[in-house]
């Protein structure tokens, strides 16, 4: 595996981007409604209206012959009413009476019009749905900026969603779900995501999900491999992006770096630290899962300091604070450049959730 990522990192990018016959769908959150069910609504409304067209003509059934001249049975009245409301027209039946001509004038073709309007209605909206559905893409993406795109909807990338929507408090249009799996991307739109069909690792994909004005992209496919490839991809479009990767492997994480990426994290291994600590010390365990969901009890944020702070040393301050960050780069509490806060300083500390917090999560 390694020497196939090598060989991606020195080879020429755009020849693992080429084929790009198959088209990838955009797809923007909306209020589904199934399509069976919205058939079947309108073929029910539609059956109503023919039943109510026959007992009208049933009830002045008299008023009405045939070409023979004999009157009407239920099963002509049913008859006359499908051919009249979908203005057929036969002849072979036709008014007689000025009753029968009056409830043909005043209750058949109101009812043979709204017969059309559900009949040419349901052909209408499936024939406009992908249009109104592409006006849609192209008013999103002339407008989207700043927003965070997602790549890979697996158990890390559904995290990630989690925590956005929770602890960043980003908007769901705000964050765009790349995945070639169709049941994934169902399940990030259901969430009021923006979803991407198609293979990351291909720049025309990641163009499409806006990635050149993205402020942030979470690469967290299933494979090292995609994951380095995807990042070259994200980082040669997004120059500016902020990219955060995943790897299972950490003989893996320099290919990251070298690829772009600002951090990156490694499952594999940090779950198998937190399971070596359970062993000993659980209640370590309970406390960094704690600090890591920011829903319930504590949780680690960053601030920026107040001008009242400047000067001053982070320890001395009422928040736990665990760390400052400084031109971008992260100093611990113990650490020497820590030792006096300047102003453009942020500040790493333990923040406790209110239960106001919780009942709002």
């Amino acid at each position: 595996m390694i020497r196939a990522l090598t060989y991606l990192i020195r080879g020429d990018l755009e020849a693992a981007q080429q084929d790009r016959a198959s088209a990838d769908v955009v797809t923007m959150p909306r209020n589904l409604v199934s399509p069976i069910r919205a058939i079947l609504r309108r073929l029910a409304f539609a059956l109503l209206v023919v039943v109510a067209a026959a007992m009208a003509i049933f009830l002045d059934r008299d008023g009405y012959s045939d070409t023979q001249g004999n009157g009407l049975s239920l099963l002509d009245c049913f008859y006359y009413a499908t051919v009249s409301l979908s203005t057929t027209g036969y002849g072979d039946i036709a008014p007689s009476s000025p009753s029968a001509r009056l409830l043909t004038t005043v209750v058949i073709t109101p009812l043979r019009v709204l017969f059309l309007i559900v009949l040419v209605g349901t052909t209408l909206e499936v024939l406009t749905d992908r249009s109104r559905q592409a006006f849609r893409v192209q008013k999103w993406r002339s407008k989207v900026r700043d927003h965070v795109v997602v790549i890979g909807f697996g158990t890390k990338g559904r995290a990630a969603v989690k925590t956005l929507m929770g602890d960043e408090d980003v908007e769901p249009n705000r964050i765009v779900v790349v995945d070639t799996d169709q049941d994934a991307l169902d399940a990030a739109s259901a969430r009021g995501l923006v979803t991407v069909h198609g293979s990351a690792t291909r720049a025309d994909v990641l163009r499409v999900a806006g990635v050149q004005r993205a402020r942030a992209i979470v690469v967290a496919p299933n494979r090292d491999d995609s994951a380095v490839l995807v990042t070259l991809t994200a980082r040669e479009l997004a120059p500016k992006a902020h990219i955060v990767a995943s790897v299972r492997e950490a003989e893996n994480v320099h290919l990251l770096k070298q690829s772009g990426a600002n951090q990156v994290v490694i499952s594999s291994e940090t779950a198998g630290r937190l399971l070596g600590i359970a062993t000993s010390t659980p209640r370590v365990v309970d406390m960094v899962e704690d600090l890591l969901t920011p829903e319930t009890g504590l949780a680690i944020a960053e601030r920026p300091v107040e001008p009242s702070e400047h000067g001053g040393s982070p320890r001395h301050l009422p928040d736990t604070v665990l760390g400052l960050v400084r031109d971008g780069t992260l100093h611990r509490v113990d650490s020497p450049h820590a030792d006096s806060i300047e102003p453009g300083d942020r500040l790493l500390y333990v923040r406790k959730v209110t239960p106001v917090e919780e009942a709002g999560a």
